[in-house]
């Protein structure tokens, strides 16, 4: 693996603490597999880069992904205004992670807890404080791609996507080094079935995810 563990490999011990005092990142147990069975789906396959934080008019933290760092997604319009909203709140929620781990912990903080909550932002919290114990962090291209929202009978919706990152490279905190010497693997894609709720001010957020690395629907 060249970067990262997968999003689920974050476990949430000591998860609580961690992210009282401030950190970010993305995962659970659980889906809302259950209850997709039935419902709309749909995502288109154009790249398209991340939403600004005042493209809907909200006031939203700003996130900044440091020099070297880039996100792209793909399918960020369907034609229904409201798949598009979630899937323009996954992006910030994955810049904020991915600005957490490779920029200013500190300064993405608020993001992070402002698109996760419940388990998805306890084991968020873990999974950015994770890179931070082990004095790494990493520089290229991560890719999302394959993002299908499912909008739920419950008000909630359901979100698939996969993750490339075989543009990515590990980097040494401490002494900021970048190994590019690694060779891509199975184990760098990863699917991600991710359950998202609208709060009261309009933003979908994380709720639970469910990860794994190398699977074959991804490469």
């Amino acid at each position: 693996m060249r970067t990262r563990p997968t999003i689920a490999a974050a476990a949430l011990t000591a998860a609580v603490t961690l992210l009282l005092s401030g950190c970010g990142g993305s995962d659970s147990e659980d889906s809302g597999k259950d209850e997709i069975a039935g419902a709309d789906t749909g995502a288109s396959a154009s790249a398209s880069p991340s939403p600004s934080s005042s493209d809907d008019g909200m006031e939203r933290p700003e996130v900044t992904l440091p020099q070297g760092v880039k996100d792209v997604f793909e399918g960020g319009e369907t034609g229904d205004d409201e798949k598009d909203a979630v899937l323009a709140d996954h992006e910030r929620n994955m810049t904020a992670i991915d600005a957490a781990i490779t920029g200013d912990q500190a300064a993405a903080q608020p993001a992070v807890k402002f698109y996760n909550k419940d388990a998805a932002l306890l084991s968020a919290a873990e999974y950015i404080q994770s890179f931070y114990d082990d004095d790494r962090s990493f520089v290229g291209t991560t890719r999302y791609y394959k993002r299908e929202v499912t909008l739920l009978k419950d008000g909630a919706a359901a979100l698939t996507y996969c993750i490339d990152g075989t543009k990515t490279y590990p980097k040494d905190r401490k002494t900021g080094k970048v190994n590019k010497s690694i060779p891509a693997s199975a184990d760098d894609y990863t699917f991600v079935t991710e359950r998202l709720e609208k709060n009261d001010q309009g933003v979908w957020q994380s709720a639970k995810v469910t990860s794994g690395a190398g699977a074959e629907k991804c490469m």
